[in-house]
């Protein structure tokens, strides 16, 4: 395989998969070293297409996505059933934020796509590293979710209504959060 049949093989990969791709995955897929992968992933940006770098691969930016924002409350036990339920139904955790009314808004990328990404979030809490930070606004917090579609949405929203997950918005809060995007 050629240089330029890696890299198409590389974009195919990535459009493919539902979670992002470490550069070491790349490269044990394709036989060579990580190193290639990160001229491959270079050369492929200056063609104009969209590939960012998350902390758990490389992810193509060419799927249509859809986000909405839910505001949610639950216990700390409750985290891994919230992000299944959201993962089951084919959506993503983007991020997670608190509104603060001294601070503002507060806001952590997360990327959690798979049962796996929510083992390993998870257990780094766990750890003792950090704690929540839903915990900062006493349960309340806020997370962008993406799906492929707004049917997706709807399906997780309804999900996270029967879980009793979703907060009702208080007129303080600065913008309306259950307003639909696509992007």
């Amino acid at each position: 395989m050629n240089g330029e049949e890696r890299r198409e093989r590389i974009i195919d990969i990535l459009h493919k998969s539902e979670a992002p791709v470490s550069g070491v995955a790349l490269a044990n897929m394709l036989d060579v070293s990580r190193q290639v992968i990160v001229q491959d992933i270079a050369l492929i940006r200056a063609k104009n297409i969209d590939i960012f770098s998350t902390n758990r691969g490389y992810v193509i930016n060419g799927k249509k996505e859809c986000t909405r924002i839910y505001k949610v409350i639950h216990s700390d036990d409750e985290v891994d059933t919230e992000f299944e339920a959201i993962i089951d139904l084919g959506g993503w955790v983007k991020d997670v934020f608190v509104y603060h009314k001294v601070y503002g808004v507060i806001k952590a990328d997360l990327s959690i796509r798979s049962r796996k990404d929510i083992k390993e979030y998870i257990a780094e809490i766990k750890s003792g590293k950090s704690s929540l930070l839903k915990n900062v606004t006493a349960g309340y917090h806020y997370h962008t979710i993406g799906a492929e579609d707004e049917k997706t949405l709807d399906l997780i929203q309804k999900e996270l209504s029967n879980l009793g997950f979703l907060a009702k918005l208080q007129e303080y809060e600065p913008v309306d959060f259950w307003k639909k995007t696509a992007q």
